[in-house]
């Protein structure tokens, strides 16, 4: 039998009785394209009459795809083109304020103006179930606000309490077999340091507490990370106000001043005895977590500046989100540590940095991200210090989000560690 060849032309062109017509649907078809075609074209049509994307997440805007990556090209489309639509804070605002208006209630915004501190590289694997069930605010007493990571992450991990102590002893097993010296530093959650602001009832409630309570009775103990819970709480009591922000997600530059002295007690005890720290300057901070509501707020912050023998202040103050490197170095005083440090630190050690150069005459500080990816280039700047510090948020650690948690991460970067050795 003779197989019957294919009509010569699309069989939306045929006649409509026709055995293979197949109806295209055309006015939804160039509907869908119309709108497709604004979408996409939206964001260099705004900036050609001088609008500009904001950055709304505390991540740089997604890049234009590359044509190299083949179906990737089509799918990262999507988000390039959300992140730098124009007037986006604005329509995030709006949201916000017909739902309290209306409604009563605050919107279930997924992204604002300065939202939670992730990185490109800090979900390395896709949760089991959909996290959208949890707020990405939680409103608690006295006007407090805590991010919805805290608890989302923890009741929906990525990885096993026990991959993740794994994750860590690779990293400590890593960095000492080249003689170098390795300290890890936790940052508490906010919901940790001062839980007694959440509300009473709240999605994720149980899980969460639970999953906290495993982590700090677990995770210091079996990788030797500094418990920072303590020394916050003293500093705080002896400071008569809260370490942390009641409207922002990161503590104060007290708390990163607590984190420096603890990190400079356990390389050199007694060094601290003679810094002396004392109030500076004051400037507003925008807070990261309303802006999840929609909502432009600040922060008062109090500065400090710190002289490691107790003369003239050595602090410096250079904002950074560490992608790109930050370098600090001074001119070695008494009280100072002079071996070469080498920083892994997100935004809260962006609270410590200026302590970190008023007390290290040389110091280099990257963000996690970069450990995953760009290794190599990650490992040979590690490899140019002789203590290597881990500064990791509790929320990405607990619910196992950095891909550095990889044992396979480290053992990469050791490997240049080995050939680089120290002495």
């Amino acid at each position: 039998m003779r197989t019957p060849e294919l009509p010569p032309v699309h069989e939306a062109w045929l006649p409509r009785d026709h055995p293979l017509h197949r109806p295209r649907h055309g006015r939804r078809q160039l509907v869908a394209l119309i709108c497709a075609l604004a979408f996409f074209s939206a964001p260099l049509s705004s900036w050609l009459f001088g609008a500009r994307p904001e950055q709304l997440e505390n991540r740089p805007l997604a890049e234009f795809p590359s044509v190299t990556e083949g179906f990737g090209f089509f799918t990262g489309l999507n988000g390039w083109a959300t992140d730098h639509l124009p007037f986006r804070k604005a329509a995030v605002q709006a949201v916000s304020g017909i739902s309290r208006g209306v409604f009563g209630e605050p919107a279930p915004l997924a992204g604002g103006s300065h939202s939670s501190p992730v990185g490109a590289g800090q979900v390395d694997a896709k949760p089991p179930i959909d996290e959208s069930v949890f707020p990405p605010v939680i409103e608690g007493r006295d006007g407090w606000l805590y991010l919805g990571h805290d608890v989302s992450y923890r009741c929906v991990p990525s990885r096993t309490t026990d991959e993740i102590i794994a994750g860590l002893r690779a990293w400590r097993k890593a960095v000492e077999s080249s003689g170098r010296t390795f300290q890890l530093v936790i940052a508490p959650d906010k919901s940790t340091a001062y839980p007694e602001h959440l509300p009473e009832n709240y999605a994720g409630k149980d899980c969460s507490e639970a999953a906290r309570e495993e982590f700090w009775r677990r995770v210091p103990k079996a990788t030797g990370a500094i418990d920072l819970r303590a020394p916050l709480r003293r500093a705080a009591e002896r400071n008569g106000h809260p370490i942390y922000h009641d409207i922002d997600t990161h503590w104060t530059h007290e708390g990163g001043a607590t984190m420096v002295y603890q990190l400079a007690e356990r390389l050199s005890p007694g060094i601290t005895g003679t810094w002396k720290m004392t109030p500076s300057r004051r400037y507003p901070h925008s807070a990261d977590i309303p802006d999840l509501l929609g909502q432009d707020r600040a922060v008062d912050i109090q500065a400090y500046a710190l002289a490691p023998d107790g003369g003239e202040d050595n602090t410096q103050f250079k904002p950074s989100d560490f992608h790109e490197p930050l370098h600090l170095r001074s001119t070695p005083k008494p009280g100072m540590i002079t071996a070469p440090v080498r920083v892994v630190g997100d935004s809260f050690t962006q609270f410590a940095s200026p302590y970190l150069a008023a007390t290290y005459a040389d110091v280099t500080i990257t963000h996690p991200d970069n450990v995953a990816t760009q290794p190599r280039a990650t490992a040979e700047l590690l490899a140019q210090g002789e203590v290597i510090t881990f500064e990791l948020s509790e929320r990405f650690v607990a619910g196992g989000r950095y891909p550095l948690l990889n044992p396979e991460v480290a053992t990469e970067v050791g490997q240049v560690l080995a050939a680089h050795p120290v002495r």
